[in-house]
Formats: C-alpha cells, structure tokens, sequence
C-alpha cells in the first residue's frame, strides 16, 4: 500500500510562499493607500482659507467695477459742469473774421478750480482757421464762458487761471462763491494705471444737443430745433435737467501723459474727467480719432497737478495784492 507521505511535506512550503505573496501584495495596497492618502486628503484648513479669501477678493473686485459707473456719478455728478462758450478772433476796426461757440465739460478739483481741456479754455487754441488768422495780426477774444452745474438753476461765469503750454490742459477759476461752498472736488488718483483696467468717462457728449435728446418728451419737442444753445442750456438747467453721461471701456495703453482707451465720447465731452476702477480720477478726457473705436485720447493728472498749484499760486498772489 502506497501512501502519499511527500504531500504533508510539501504543504508547509507552498503555505508559507502563499502567506509571503499575501505579505507583500498587503505592503504594495499599504504604499499606494499612503501615497493616495498624501496626494488626495483635503488640503490644510489654513490653506482652504486662504483660497477662500482671495476668492472672496476677487469678487469683491468684480462688483467694484461693475457698479464704479454708477457710484461715481451718483457721488460726484453734481462737481461736473457743461461749459459753453462763446469767442471771435478779428483784425482791429474790422467785423470779426471768425465768430464760433464751444461747448466742453470741466470737473471741479479743488476749491474754486475746475479742471478742463486747454481748447476749451481757449477756444482756438488748435483751431486751425483760428490760428491762421491770429498769425496775420487778427486778436482772439473770449466773449463768453459759463459753466453749467447738475442743480444749478443758472449757469456761473468762469475764466481761464492757468493754461498749459505743452498738451491740452486748462484750470478754470469759478466766480461764484455759493457755487464754490456747494462744490466737492473730485479725487485725484496717486498712482498710475495700467493697462486693461476698466475706465469710465463722465462728460456731456454732444453738449445742448445731447442732453435735449435725452430730456422728457415735451421737453424735447420744444428745445429740439432751437439754434440759441445758450438760450437751451438756459432752460434745461431751469428744469434741472443739466446731467452728465457716463461711457465705460479700458485703459488700452498708457504713453507718457497720454492715455488711450475705448470709452466711446463725442464732442461736448472734451474736458470730462476719467475715471479708474476705484473711482478716481486718473486723467481728463481730451479727443478721439473718428473710425477708430479705441482711439480716444486723455491726459494724466500727472500733467494736471502742476497746473492746479500754478493756479493756486496765480490766485493767492492777486488775493494778497488786492489787500495791499
């Protein structure tokens, strides 16, 4: 009789190599449990927090621009004026060779001064026929120029107090000293901005003709084919219906004092000022290039506070010798 004898030998050994390969298969599972664990666990509650801050950052941000148009004109609408004047440039004991209105948009900056654009101030400065007249002896003069103020019932004089002599900058000085104690000067911004940041440029785009078309519709049927701009603007600040509009766009590109962007103006609005996405006023707004939907021009306050500090000084000096 023949038994197996060699099989309880043998059983030892392949139990003992199946336990080894169960071990080892039982480490690997272990290793990639630990390696899934450390690359998959939640991260840090710390770390969690600091994503939700700058999450909650960035949105906060996002609502900033998205209502900068509305906060600014709500706060500062009334400090933007629609400016209009009248000029005529002429040879002595002659009828004027060249007599023509201008309408704009200043801001006020600080007490009793607004700021605007040089060819708004001066009429003919970059006036092409203007300026070919004055080079033949012919004398430019301002007859006229007003500012129209968002609550204002009749407009108030304002003169020139200082005009730059490199770009198309302008302080005006407001003679009114009601007017001066009511207005609240618009923030200057101390940084420059960069590109791509959101802008928006409050102004009177069209001047008279643009603020009729949007008045209420009796109003409108009235003013709307009335040539007396003055006599207009006369009667829509009566209504109180002198409002400046906003445009938004972005800052494209920013060279020296110049700055460019896409916020769509028109003539009227020359002067206004531009705003960044906090509110501040980051230039004063100054031409666009017709055909071109990016091509609208405005220059930094940069070049603005040195002509701000040259008006002061210009009125302290006259203040000081009118005492004497």
């Amino acid at each position: 009789m023949i038994d197996n004898h060699s099989l309880p030998e043998e059983e030892p050994v392949s139990l003992a190599w199946q336990r080894f390969v169960e071990f080892l298969l039982g480490l690997l599972l272990l290793a990639g449990s630990l390696f899934m664990v450390h690359h998959y666990l939640p991260q840090p509650a710390n770390n969690l927090n600091d994503q939700v801050h700058q999450l909650s950052q960035q949105l906060d941000q996002l609502r900033q621009e998205q209502s900068m148009p509305v906060t600014v004109l709500n706060r500062y609408r009334d400090s933007i004026c629609f400016v209009f004047g009248v000029y005529q440039v002429g040879f002595p004991n002659q009828r004027p060779s060249l007599r023509a209105r201008i309408s704009g948009t200043g801001f006020v900056v600080t007490e009793g001064l607004l700021a605007t654009n040089r060819h708004v101030a001066e009429p003919w400065y970059g006036d092409t026929e203007a300026e070919g007249l004055i080079r033949q002896g012919a004398k430019p003069e301002l007859q006229r120029l007003v500012a129209f103020f968002p609550g204002f019932s009749t407009p108030v004089v304002v003169t020139p107090a200082a005009l730059s002599v490199q770009g198309d900058l302008a302080i005006l000085k407001v003679h009114d000293s009601q007017a001066v104690n009511r207005l609240r000067p618009l923030p200057l911004a101390e940084q420059p901005s960069d590109p791509g940041e959101l802008v928006a440029v409050v102004g009177y785009p069209m001047g008279v003709l643009g603020m009729v078309a949007k008045s209420p519709a009796p109003v409108y049927e009235r003013l709307a084919y009335r040539r007396d701009d003055i006599g207009a603007a006369n009667e829509l600040a009566a209504l109180s219906l002198i409002r400046p509009s906003a445009t938004c766009g972005h800052l494209g590109d920013v060279v020296g004092d110049k700055l460019i962007y896409d916020a769509t103006t028109a003539h009227g609005a020359s002067g206004g000022p531009v705003f960044n996405s906090r509110g501040q006023v980051i230039g004063v707004n100054a031409a666009y290039i017709d055909g071109f939907s990016g091509g609208t021009l405005g220059v930094s306050v940069s070049a603005l506070r040195p002509l701000i500090l040259a008006a002061q000084r210009k009125s302290m000096i006259k203040n000081a010798s009118s005492k004497d």
